[in-house]
């Protein structure tokens, strides 16, 4: 079985393979248990499932916090089942910060045997990473213990008895299984219990002609470098170590790839290789310079010189203000009185989706049951939400506020992102958007669900790169910028327009690509510079609104329509023009006097 495991595993780690390890929580307890059950509380039960998820080979599970190691190393030894469960996509950038977000719901102080286990953890990892669960009977066993008069009186001695078991430390540090050519993830844990990702940089070894057209065109909005060098070459030698210290310390600024030409003569005879080592560096995926010759120096000083070249200029500002703002999502997680906001659903409030809905946000809420965060049945609750798009708006307004409500968990707006183009939630801002006027309170409602998308990392990253869906978002903005009767509405519009400029800003600065559209950034960019213009808007939004016209010009393309805009609106003297409402606030002025002032005179 172990072997088996392990094959699996392996198949993991170059495939990104979804497993679920099932293993024993203790032979000696859970033999008790199994033992004793129909006795005791009145059921007999199989087994006591301890279940983990593995993904590249690490091994993801709840106990003391979020916790991994290496695939089949735990203290839970060998499992007793290996269930394959899916392929994933997802980019492990998006599954870290996934995970970051889930740390805040499973910590260590949270876990309880029978409502917030590992169980309930690998059932959201796994519904996030290929949208299903784990096997039912093993998510319902604490319940099916806890509805016998039994279970409830046992479960203090329980609980207590597994601690030792259920949150043991982690037996060793996580690590990789199989090797990579490429640079590779790695992920630890930090002494608060928290996931992080440590990337070293290093040189890629290419021996096709696709190994390196893939690997170019990767960098094709940064810069790359081939290294063409012989085992024979003692000149190549010379330079390997400063080529292989040159790739740590240029990170993601620059791929650095290795051609061996003795084992790759289509690429020797592609490029024209006839000496080594022989480097040619590439800008935007275009040869932009070549040499030849083993000098530490020139090496270093062309390959600095081809970074600065990929840099955008406006990394040369000093707009230190804007930069530090806090990029973290704009959430509206105010709790209404749920008894009014049932009475104002009517009959939709007795349908058994929308009381489980209910139902859990209250135990969310409830600090006395803090500890429940079982989700209810997302699919049922997507549907039910389908169906209602077309009820009266009165009836509609109490069903958006309870999606606004339910969407502040990761786990419900990652559910919902990986919906096919979000096509319940694009549907139902169809409706809004449809309305002219649309009602107020159905207006800010909207807005605020909205920012709550931004509350998982896969729906920040989707909705930028979905036009039809981020065209629905900015003309949801656009109609409530021109709302001059209501500040809180202009003042919500501020708010998701930050969530969407930040998450734009953070792929264009930390992967060098543009998130949203052109088209909605310039539209979104318009409605900002026409809302600024008015006098109905009081100092604070008006921070808000200068901070995302920042963060939607800053490395903005050079040669697109964003730069053409600013100039045409006069950008720069509008923004100077509020230093006189908000006095002294830094990030106006970085945007006005050096961003704007500066950032587009060379267009």
């Amino acid at each position: 079985m172990y072997k088996s495991m392990y094959m699996t595993c392996q198949k993991v780690w170059l495939d990104r393979y979804v497993v679920v390890l099932i293993s024993e929580v203790s032979a000696n307890i859970e033999g008790l248990i199994v033992q004793f059950s129909l006795s005791l509380v009145g059921t007999h039960i199989d087994a006591v499932y301890h279940t983990s998820v593995v993904l590249g080979g690490i091994e993801y599970f709840f106990g003391q916090g979020i916790q991994t190691s290496q695939a089949g190393t735990t203290h839970h030894g060998n499992p007793m089942e290996v269930i394959d469960i899916g392929h994933t996509d997802l980019p492990m950038e998006l599954i870290l910060e996934y995970l970051e977000s889930l740390k805040q719901i499973y910590t260590a102080e949270s876990y309880d045997l029978f409502m917030k286990n590992c169980n309930n953890f690998s059932n959201d990892f796994s519904m996030f990473l290929v949208g299903k669960g784990i096997p039912d009977h093993i998510t319902s066993l604490p319940q099916t213990v806890l509805n016998t008069p039994f279970g409830q009186i046992l479960r203090p001695q329980l609980d207590s008895a597994m601690r030792s078991i259920t949150q043991a430390p982690t037996p060793t540090p996580p690590a990789q299984m199989g090797t990579s050519s490429t640079a590779s993830d790695i992920v630890t844990l930090t002494s608060g219990g928290s996931i992080n990702k440590a990337s070293q940089a290093k040189v890629i070894n290419a021996t096709t002609l696709q190994d390196v057209s893939l690997h170019l065109d990767a960098a094709r909005s940064r810069c790359a470098v081939i290294l063409f060098t012989s085992a024979t070459c003692p000149p190549c030698k010379l330079v390997h170590p400063v080529y292989e210290d040159l790739a740590v310390e240029v990170g993601d600024k620059a791929t650095l790839l290795k051609v061996d030409i003795d084992k790759a003569y289509e690429l020797a005879s592609e490029y024209g290789i006839t000496a080594t080592p022989t480097f040619i560096t590439f800008l935007e995926s275009q040869q932009e310079n070549r040499w030849s010759g083993a000098n530490p120096s020139q090496l270093r000083g062309n390959v600095s010189l081809l970074i600065q070249a990929a840099l955008h200029p406006h990394t040369k500002l000093n707009v230190q203000s804007l930069l530090g703002v806090d990029l973290r999502p704009i959430l509206f997680t105010k709790l209404p009185p749920l008894e009014k906001l049932k009475a104002k659903m009517g009959n939709v409030a007795e349908e058994p989706i929308i009381k489980s809905v209910l139902a859990f946000i209250a135990a969310r809420d409830s600090s006395t049951n803090s500890v429940v965060t079982t989700v209810p049945d997302l699919s049922a609750f997507n549907i039910f939400l389908d169906e209602s798009k077309n009820l009266p708006l009165e009836n509609l307004f109490p069903l958006i506020d309870l999606l606004r409500l339910a969407l502040v968990d990761p786990r419900i707006s990652g559910f919902f992102a990986e919906l096919g183009n979000f096509s319940t939630i694009a549907r139902l801002l169809d409706r809004i958007n449809s309305q002219s006027p649309c009602p107020y309170s159905l207006n800010l409602v909207a807005l605020h669900m909205c920012c709550n998308l931004f509350s998982s990392p896969i729906f920040k990253r989707l909705i930028l790169q979905d036009a039809v869906f981020s065209s629905l978002l900015v003309r949801l903005l656009s109609a409530s910028f021109l709302d001059d009767s209501h500040s809180t509405i202009r003042s919500s519009a501020a708010s998701l327009a930050f969530n969407i400029a930040a998450a734009n800003h953070k792929l264009r600065k930390e992967e060098r690509h543009q998130g949203l559209p052109n088209d909605e950034t310039v539209e979104l960019l318009a409605s900002l510079f026409e809302t600024l213009g008015t006098e109905l808007i009081d100092a604070d939004t008006i921070k808000q609104l200068v901070a995302v016209i920042g963060l939607l010009v800053y490395l903005a393309p050079q040669d697109g329509e964003i730069f053409d805009l600013c100039m045409a609106m006069d950008a720069e003297g509008l923004v100077k023009e509020k230093e006189r409402i908000t006095g002294a606030d830094q990030v106006v002025k970085d945007v006005g006097r050096v961003l704007l002032a500066k950032g587009l005179s060379n267009h």
